[in-house]
């Protein structure tokens, strides 16, 4: 990599490969940078001018995503290098000119275990319906989670899976169950439109990769009380807080009936996030998880969700945990540093004290 034009998309993606980062940023003005470990480091090569990410997009990106570049200032796509890696690509415009973030998707399923889920998690994956909801921050492996429960789901159970996906980032062969994934903008036009033909479509299990506006919660939270199984993602921090979103997105005169569906249909709130690791390279998850009793049922339906932390400090023998004894398990067992657990955590829970 003498001089920035020789740079090609190949050498790139086989560096990001043999390294193991989670995304390689590339931009105007820089060196390409790669995201190992929760840091960014940037190669060693002279900086990309605007014809070089002109040129790397156009290496990568067909022109249907090129029109959606050119007409909205940036496009999502997922793309599958040989047979070695697959990677979640966003380009966009910035001052101009073309930017990139590839995002590597790990190329195996993780088990349940090795995300560091619970049995109480596995054996919700049995319910015969009902909404999941994995939350947390962009690039907190929410997708990762659900692809593993949904992996885990395809190899136990006789089950017709549909996932709706904006891109596809994992790809699930038929295994014990019959899977059919469908692209946002390529086999659908919007997430709503494909939940309401999925239930037409005989399925056990749906897969809502975001519920990003009112229709698809709406669609969402009645699929989940009709009898299916929901997985859907949603970008909240904590238990309460998830529910508090959903039921706001509402207009006023609908969100009494909205927390009464969502009360009988929830099953479980799993919230995330990755930290990078100082007992060895890596990252590892910390989780917040409510699971629903009949307490906090009626606490999401009588609009006392505020009141749901207590359940989850209390409800260990259902397999609940707060974000805070989560990041505290993870500190005393020598995986995290103290300070990213003060980050994380509200000033609530006296954390430092605990500490």
């Amino acid at each position: 990599m003498a001089n920035a034009p020789n740079i090609n998309m190949e050498s790139l993606l086989e560096l990001a490969i043999s390294e193991g980062v989670s995304d390689l940023h590339i931009t105007v003005g820089s060196p390409p940078v790669m995201r190992m470990g929760g840091g960014l480091n940037s190669i060693e090569c002279p900086a990309l001018d605007a014809e070089d990410t002109d040129r790397l997009a156009s290496s990568i990106t067909d022109d249907h995503h090129l029109a959606i570049l050119a007409d909205k200032g940036s496009t999502d796509f997922g793309f599958g290098y040989k047979d070695k890696a697959r990677f979640r690509v966003n380009v966009f415009k910035q001052k101009g000119s073309t930017s990139i973030v590839l995002r590597q998707i790990p190329s195996e399923l993780f088990s349940m275990e090795q995300i560091g889920l619970s049995h109480f998690i596995t054996e919700l994956l049995y319910k015969p319906r009902g909404l999941i909801l994995v939350t947390g921050p962009t690039g907190s492996g929410k997708t990762t989670t659900l692809a593993s429960m949904i992996n885990y789901i395809n190899e136990q159970r006789d089950a017709h899976i549909i996932t709706v996906e904006d891109p596809i980032e994992y790809y699930h062969p038929h295994k014990k169950s019959l899977v059919n994934q469908r692209e946002v903008h390529t086999d659908t036009t919007s997430f709503a439109e494909a939940l309401r033909g999925a239930l037409r479509q005989d399925p056990d299990i749906i897969l809502v990769g975001e519920m990003r506006d009112l229709e698809t919660m709406e669609a969402a939270i009645s699929a989940a009380e009709t009898g299916h199984l929901v997985f859907a993602t949603l970008h909240t921090t904590g238990a309460a807080r998830t529910v508090d979103r959903i039921v706001d997105a509402f207009p006023t005169n609908a969100q009494e009936q909205i927390r009464t569906q969502l009360a009988s249909g929830i099953v479980a709130v799993i919230s995330q996030a990755l930290l990078p690791r100082i007992d060895k390279p890596g990252r590892v998850a910390a989780f917040e998880i409510m699971i629903a009793t009949d307490g906090i049922r009626a606490k999401i339906r009588d609009n006392k969700s505020f009141q749901i932390h207590s359940d989850l400090q209390t409800g260990a023998k259902e397999g609940m945990i707060t974000m805070a004894d989560s990041l505290l398990t993870l500190y005393n067992e020598g995986k995290i540093a103290k300070e990213d657990v003060i980050a994380l955590v509200d000033k609530s829970e006296n954390i430092e004290d605990r500490l």
